[in-house]
């Protein structure tokens, strides 16, 4: 039988490795994929496992393992070197006394498998079929969103969830602002399966409840690493109480396609305009309290944009959102390291 290993850091995991992976599964038996964790750095290594073993959970041959190490007694660099080829080799000869074969797409994973006496098969050297890096990922997440797969994309993703009561403009901003920073919007399920907010049942709401999440849930794995959502679970939890004095029961699945980054509230201080379907005006401020409350409740720390001039409100959020990228871009750059324990 032969056994081989691929190693890397995998931060992020994306559709090189993925690809590198499954080529080194079609050359052996048995693949161990060792995820090397460095203590100066802040992803998770639990993090990185799922992602892997998310990916390949149909695939029995492929076994996800985590090395933690301090780099003050190994070297982390991506830098084809002797000298660090060999301080690792000598690691991989312990952890994996019986494979026979490693997989790469560097020039260090020839070294590697000298000093090992194994087999080194290439990959992709020229990185012409994937070309993508991780480092290059956390510096530019939207320009390379196309190589992460699935399961990293739901776990890198920023969501912005509009909140609010009727005829606040929640449905036009969330596609203004998923065009504005070439994100993905995700309507409000209600509006499709509810015609009148007059007129809907207990049961309605849970499926609304449902489809709501199933939406965002798909647009969280599209094109873009910003999705930006019209209402939430909550506002569904708000209807519930406010039109039937009753506290549904979701599911804790829901709760977390549901849960963003940043929660937008759009003050009732908007022009009322009633369509035909929505509350009266009365209704709607009595329903915008029902929020509030629902919010507080739950723990949801909103930011609010107010004023009855809509260009205005449009640019309220825009700082929002631009406040928010910043910092998840902020968090990126510092994603590879910490500071070394004194």
């Amino acid at each position: 039988m032969r056994k081989g290993f691929v190693f890397g850091k995998f931060m992020p995991f994306h559709k090189g490795h993925e690809a590198m992976i499954r080529f080194a599964l079609s050359n052996c038996d048995e693949l161990s994929v060792l995820i090397c964790c460095s203590n100066r750095e802040t992803l998770p290594a639990r993090v990185r496992q799922v992602w892997l073993e998310h990916t390949f959970r149909e695939e029995p041959r492929v076994k996800v393992l985590v090395y933690q190490y301090d780099e003050r007694i190994l070297p982390n660099t991506s830098e084809t070197s002797a000298l660090a080829s060999e301080l690792w080799a000598a690691q991989f000869k312990i952890i994996f006394p019986h494979h026979s074969l490693i997989v790469t797409s560097e020039p260090y994973g020839e070294l590697v498998a000298g000093f090992m006496g194994i087999t080194h098969i290439p990959f992709d050297m020229d990185k012409r079929k994937y070309p993508v890096s991780a480092s290059r990922i956390r510096n530019n997440l939207p320009g390379t969103w196309q190589y992460l797969p699935d399961t990293v994309k739901s776990s890198l993703v920023t969501k912005v969830v509009l909140l609010g009561t009727e005829s606040t403009g929640k449905t036009t901003l969330t596609g203004r602002l998923a065009t504005h920073f070439n994100g993905t919007a995700v309507m409000e399920a209600g509006r499709d399966l509810v015609a009148d907010s007059n007129d809907f049942s207990i049961n309605d709401l849970y499926n609304i409840a449902t489809e709501h999440a199933r939406r965002i849930d798909i647009a969280a794995t599209a094109n873009s690493p910003l999705v930006i959502v019209d209402t939430n679970i909550h506002i569904t939890l708000s209807y519930a109480e406010f039109a039937y004095n009753t506290a549904l029961s979701v599911d804790r699945d829901i709760f977390e396609s549901n849960r963003a980054d940043l929660y937008i509230y759009l003050n009732a201080d908007a022009p009322y305009v009633q369509d035909g379907t929505r509350l009266g005006e009365g209704d709607r401020n009595r329903l915008d309290a029902s929020h509030r409350r629902v919010l507080d409740r739950y723990g949801i720390t909103c930011e609010e944009v107010t004023g009855s001039d809509w260009e205005e409100r449009f640019e309220q959020a825009v700082v929002l959102v631009e406040q928010l990228m910043q910092r998840k871009i902020t968090s990126w750059y510092q994603l590879a390291e910490k500071p070394l324990p004194a």
